[in-house]
């Protein structure tokens, strides 16, 4: 792999990489439009993060997990297990076993699946845009974990493949955090006017380290995919895995993607065999001259925090996944259920959990406090695309936070500034043939 002070140029190439093979189906095709019928889902990857939200979905919307597909037989044997437990509690039959599907090729039985009317992609990363693609192709509904690329060149595919779907059935992208009423309200109160004229942010992703079970049988490029969060290529990076929650949210905030950024960054303390960086040090400006800074750090296992404060002539903006979420200044608002010791009304709580039982549920997206309900709210909100026929296409908007991202790691790797414009130009491709990625392996 190419050193971080190398850059990335190997993993550039010339060339577009279209969508433009898409097959869109009509919707009235697709069953599940219905309100009073049960949408079919079928989870592609069935690790943490997939089987939680799977499960989200048929605990708290009108959707049944009706097949799988992953690359490993263990991981469709846990998963078959999990939802078969589920139906038998809430009253129907569990996944048929014709309808799960293993290996590289599993991505295509799923999307072609006649059985199935939406595609819940959580597969690792560098996969996501041939998995979107695949699943667009046959019309199925889409709900993508982010991000949606790992590269420029993915997330212009994303696009173009948003483009093709344009509203013909409903695309979205996970992230959740956009579906967490505390946050709509102060973000709401910040386009509003709350805070004045904007002048600066900073938003800190400091993360307890992701752990893996061992698999000491297993291939170098099997120990890669399962433990994809330590892969830079597979993974992107915990800037473009993890941190992009918070890029989003500010873009969001901002109403804009930045314009250009300069970091730093290195891998100084984690010591699992991937070559992840463990912190960032990064420096976004937006348009109007808006700089917003993002300090990150993943590993050990004593702390999280993640939130953003934005500041500017009329008082702060303050959001956290766990503590307080509010408006102080000359337009004051807070939501009612802030902890955490900047809170003028609460006092301080010890809002930092301790151990690696936090951390899992931590990397499943399991949170409490502000973050309790992203993900049935989301769930919610796209179940009622679907059953409504008004479809969300959420691509172009998961390509501009993952480009967010990706802008980010490029300018910390070169240790140069990197401006929006010279990124779109570059087609970064980090390409899986040259890195060894070969899933013949699992055939």
């Amino acid at each position: 792999m190419t050193a971080p002070n190398q850059g990335i140029g190997r993993r550039q190439f010339l060339g577009a990489t279209g969508a433009a093979g898409l097959l869109i189906v009509r919707p009235q095709l697709v069953r599940g439009t219905a309100a009073n019928s049960a949408i079919r889902l079928g989870l592609l990857g069935c690790g943490n993060r997939g089987t939680y939200v799977a499960t989200s979905f048929a605990n708290n919307t009108n959707v049944r997990v009706v097949a799988l597909a992953d690359l490993f037989q263990d991981q469709l044997e846990k998963g078959k297990q999990h939802f078969d437990d589920l139906a038998a509690k809430k009253g129907y039959v569990g996944i048929d076993p014709k309808l799960m599907f293993r290996g590289p090729k599993a991505y295509q039985e799923l999307a072609n699946c006649p059985e199935i009317d939406l595609v819940h992609i959580s597969t690792p990363d560098i996969f996501h845009p041939q998995h979107l693609e695949a699943a667009a192709s046959t019309g199925k509904h889409i709900y993508c974990e982010k991000p949606v690329a790992v590269d420029v060149s993915g997330c212009k595919r994303v696009m173009h493949i948003g483009e093709q779907v344009r509203e013909r059935f409903s695309l979205d992208i996970g992230f959740q955090l956009r579906s967490v009423p505390p946050y709509i309200e102060l973000i709401r109160r910040i386009h509003a006017g709350g805070l004045g004229k904007i002048a600066c942010g900073a938003a800190a992703f400091h993360s307890t380290g992701v752990f893996y079970p061992p698999h000491p049988n297993a291939s170098p490029l099997e120990l890669r995919i399962r433990n994809f969060f330590w892969d830079r290529v597979i993974g992107g990076d915990i800037i473009v895995d993890q941190n992009i929650h918070l890029l989003d949210l500010c873009n969001w905030m901002l109403e804009a993607h930045p314009l250009k950024a300069i970091g730093t960054g290195g891998r100084k303390v984690r010591e699992d065999f991937g070559d992840c960086w463990d912190h960032f040090d990064v420096t976004y400006t937006y348009p109007r001259d808006v700089h917003v800074n993002l300090n990150s750090f993943q590993g050990g296992k004593a702390l999280f925090d993640a939130g953003i404060r934005m500041f500017g002539s009329k008082g702060v903006a303050e959001l956290h996944y766990e503590g307080i979420v509010g408006l102080y200044g000359d337009e004051p608002w807070e939501w009612e259920g802030s902890v955490g010791p900047t809170s003028p009304r609460r006092g301080h709580a010890n809002i930092y959990e301790q151990g690696t039982e936090a951390a899992a549920e931590r990397v499943a997206g399991v949170f409490h406090s502000a973050l309790e309900h992203a993900d049935s709210e989301k769930e919610k909100a796209f179940v009622n695309s679907i059953t409504s026929g008004k479809f969300h296409n959420q691509a172009a908007t998961g390509a501009e936070s993952a480009l967010t991202a990706i802008l980010g790691r490029t300018a910390a790797y070169t240790g140069r500034e990197t401006t929006w414009d010279e990124l779109l130009a570059s087609n970064q491709t980090y390409d899986p043939e040259l890195e060894g990625i070969d899933l013949r392996e699992f055939e």
